[in-house]
């Protein structure tokens, strides 16, 4: 802080007082200050009429422990120093334990004794370099993760989805067997969806007993007869995989004014099916073209788009992989459609609606057996149906049609991989079987998994560094000018919340040469991170009424906070 030109002339400070000695400054008030084991306490340079005066030595260097001379004087100092430490200051379990005396060693005792080195415990608070840019791109697009920049706004927006609400008058139960809050997903007028031949609605609650959203999907107008039917549900339950919506339970209920049966599955925040994605007819937008007299505007049509094969790829192994796992288990998924699996990132997709057709065809009995070749040809439609942007793409006279067009945009494996699926006059197949056929791809696709797994702990780094400095904020705001010590001298002007104060002064209530406020938010990070690592580079802190200063470094300004802190917390936690 520059000096102001109405203030009175200080007198000038020895180039010697930088190198003063550590000492322990004077009780205050008669209140005994303890000497800090693990920072020195600060020495203060008054330039005013200070309330003690301290001793400055003249040309005493700064003791440094890692260095060592030799000499007699240096043998005296070192001996009067180690006599005044604090013997309980370091603990014994850091050191490795004593052995036995070994007679047949050489005696110690007739070398002259080593140089004696301070060992500092480890700061866990020591930060980690991040990874270099090369080796971990941050600014590029992967194949699972998004840009530093859209990852940030995707969250955000999923953040927001979540905390969306019903729209007035959606005339729907306050609370439905646990849970709160719906929000319908879908239509709930109109234009609405069948599952089979039911109609279906989604909606999001919250639950009750952990707070967290869940999808509720409702069947309508659907009598469960068996209550058996339900143990489907629990195999369900009990089936984990990163590529399957997760099913947490299934009742029946009558809070919609008919019979209805309810499926809860875990909430994937602006999730969307492979059919709305890619499939569904984009309605036509107006576009503007300048023209020789001005712009002219017409509706455009959006053609649909021919999907990359990477992109294709990445779904046929996360599906399968899903499918694999149902099959160890003993089920079959029963809905490999477009309208039933979800995108619920960037190319990663997951199986949706798991159990409902056991639940619904529960007195139906059915070959396990031919429900997961079943499983394997709806896969094969699928394909066609992502390839051709076509859901009839394997229906009739379009089979050899959408050959002919995959052939034509896709490679000669692509090809295969659809013909293989859909073929019946091949034998039994099995999803093993296939995931054997493209391990070059399924190798190609864990490469992709693995870069944007170190991507996003590049990420979650940053923010790790980020909660730091968000505790060190939390700690000022406890301790700065708490009225409750407003009249007791050790939380007013003096003592170690003075230099905290003074801190506080110096990072955040700076000002130029014209007084007015210095708003850099690099220093303020600069300052704070610094401060966590308890660094020794020194600061010089000046009082607010320009009569005095302090030369401290980081580290001592870290002991000051967390020994202020750590009175406050035992304070608090008294009875």
């Amino acid at each position: 802080m520059p000096s102001s030109p109405s203030q009175p002339t200080t007198s000038a400070i020895p180039s010697q007082a930088v190198n003063a000695p550590v000492f322990v400054p004077r009780s205050i008030v008669g209140v005994a200050t303890p000497p800090l084991p693990s920072a020195s306490t600060p020495s203060i340079i008054s330039s005013g009429t200070p309330e003690t005066e301290y001793p400055v030595y003249e040309g005493q260097e700064q003791y440094n422990p890692y260095v060592y001379a030799g000499g007699e004087e240096d043998d005296t100092e070192l001996t009067k120093q180690m006599a005044e430490m604090d013997a309980g200051f370091y603990d014994d379990n850091q050191y490795p334990a004593y052995t036995d005396y070994d007679h047949h060693a050489l005696d110690a005792s007739y070398y002259h004794s080593a140089p004696v080195y301070l060992r500092q415990p480890l700061d866990y608070h020591l930060y980690t370099p991040a990874p270099p840019a090369n080796f971990v791109p941050s600014t590029f697009d992967s194949h699972f993760v998004l840009p530093s920049h859209a990852l940030r706004q995707l969250l955000q927006k999923r953040s927001e989805t979540t905390r969306q609400i019903a729209p007035i008058g959606s005339n729907l139960p306050e609370e439905l067997q646990g849970y709160h809050t719906l929000v319908p997903l879908e239509p709930t007028a109109g234009d609405r969806r069948k599952f089979g031949n039911w109609y279906s609605t989604v909606y999001r609650a919250i639950n009750l007993t952990d707070g967290l959203p869940y999808v509720l999907r409702r069947i309508e107008n659907y009598r469960l007869m068996h209550q058996s039917a339900f143990s489907a549900i629990e195999i369900w339950s009990n089936l984990r995989h990163p590529n399957i919506i997760s099913v947490k339970e299934a009742f029946t209920t009558r809070s919609f004014n008919d019979n209805s049966l309810v499926f809860v599955y875990a909430y994937h925040a602006d999730a969307q099916t492979l059919f709305d994605v890619h499939l569904k007819p984009k309605p036509p937008s107006m576009q503007t073209h300048p023209y020789q007299h001005g712009r002219s505007s017409h509706l455009q049509a959006h053609l649909p788009t021919i999907i990359p094969e990477r992109t294709i790829w990445s779904y046929i192994v996360q599906i399968a992989s899903a499918i694999k796992k149902v099959h160890e288990h003993g089920q079959a998924v029963r809905n490999v459609d477009v309208t039933k699996i979800l995108l619920t990132g960037q190319n990663r997709v997951r199986i949706n609606c798991c159990g409902i057709i056991d639940v619904l065809m529960h007195d139906t009995i059915q070959d396990i057996v031919l429900l997961q070749q079943e499983d394997l040809n709806m896969f094969g439609r699928l394909i066609f149906s992502l390839c051709c942007n076509n859901i009839t793409a394997t229906s009739g006279q379009n089979y050899q049609k959408s050959l002919d067009f995959i052939g034509r945009n896709y490679s000669a494996e692509l090809k295969d991989t659809a013909m293989w699926f859909t073929s019946r006059v091949a034998p039994i197949r099995t999803i093993n079987m296939f995931l054997e056929k493209i391990s070059a791809r399924v190798v190609s696709e864990m490469e992709d998994a693995l870069d944007g797994n170190d991507r996003l702990e590049s990420e979650l780094q940053g923010e790790l560094e980020n909660a730091r400095l968000v505790r060190l904020l939390c700690k000022f705001g406890f301790i700065n000018e708490r009225p409750e010590f407003a009249r007791e001298p050790r939380w007013s002007e003096t003592g170690d919340r003075y230099i905290i104060k003074l801190f506080r002064d110096y990072v955040f209530h700076q000002v130029d040469e014209r007084g007015n406020p210095v708003v850099n938010l690099s220093h303020v990070l600069t300052c704070l991170n610094k401060l966590d690592a308890g660094t020794d580079e020194k600061i010089m802190l000046i009082a607010r009424d320009e009569q005095s200063c302090l030369i401290v470094s980081y580290k001592e300004i870290k002991h000051c906070i967390e020994s202020a802190f750590g009175e406050l917390a035992r304070a608090a936690t008294k009875q």
